[in-house]
């Protein structure tokens, strides 16, 4: 959707996002431990060799389908977006005829599902291409490069300056309408200054990610609230230390650029 919206690659944006992931993940262990480490939580007992290699053997033909997406992708046999078609077919297959957790209700019940997240999603395509029209009609890029122009010659402050917007955005819209509106608005402004739009993009995803979970409007969090049955302030109090988290990584990359770019450049060769 961002290489839609942005005429970004989406193929770096993955390869891209290897290791900004990794960060994350690391934060979020970090942040788990800091947030238990006074609570006494049961503890499992460890696995043996014997089971961890029956889990191994159970798990391998799920192992194989990010081999097949990365080889792929980097071998150039397939673009990422039949990369994705190629991962979804090998998916139901090892489901149906491997593990046999799928029944061939349960597949049509999914592609009846999906085919109604597809609508939805067209739909907001279609109305965000109207409201890109009149962006462009309004002559809003222009307008919002002008208002951005003393910032251009200082990317890292440019950059602060957007992350902001976007997340001020990201607070009360979803992901998909922020990418299809903001992207196209942003982008023009972006390359002005010199910043790479993969790691923009980079940026803009994980911003409008820490969006999804904070309030007032957090749809992750209504969702949560719902799974759960909890009350809203519980959870945001739950996920308060793990946002601060994510806002303290996103101040990194924003100071550090190279946190992204390099390992980008290094994978991409």
């Amino acid at each position: 959707m961002l290489g839609v919206a942005g005429n970004i690659s989406i193929a770096k944006l993955f390869i891209g996002g290897i290791v900004p992931g990794l960060m994350m993940g690391a934060a979020l262990m970090v942040t788990w431990s800091l947030v238990t480490r006074n609570e006494t939580l049961a503890v499992t007992p460890r696995a043996t060799g014997a089971e961890r290699l029956a889990a191994l053997r159970d798990g391998v033909w799920a192992l194989i389908m990010p081999i097949l997406i990365m080889g792929g992708i980097r071998s150039g046999i397939v673009t990422p977006t039949e990369a994705a078609v190629v991962a979804a077919v090998y998916a139901i297959a090892v489901s149906m005829l491997v593990y046999r957790e799928m029944t061939s209700r349960m597949l049509v019940d999914t592609l009846i599902s999906a085919g109604r997240s597809t609508a939805m999603v067209m739909f907001l395509v279609g109305a965000a291409m109207v409201a890109a029209w009149l962006i462009t009609v309004a002559q809003l890029p222009q307008q919002l490069a002008d208002a951005l122009a003393p910032l251009v010659d200082r990317p890292r402050l440019l950059m602060l300056v957007v992350m902001i917007l976007v997340f001020l955005f990201g607070m009360v819209m979803d992901l998909v309408p922020s990418v299809l509106i903001l992207v196209p608005l942003l982008l023009p402004v972006i390359k002005m200054a010199g910043i790479d739009p993969v790691y923009f993009g980079l940026m803009f995803i994980i911003n409008s990610c820490i969006g999804l979970i904070t309030p007032p409007v957090g749809s992750v969090l209504n969702v949560v609230c719902g799974v759960g049955k909890a009350p809203m302030s519980k959870v945001v109090r739950g996920t308060l230390p793990f946002v601060t988290a994510y806002l303290i990584l996103l101040g990194l990359f924003i100071l550090f650029p190279a946190l992204i770019t390099v390992p980008l450049n290094i994978l991409t060769g």
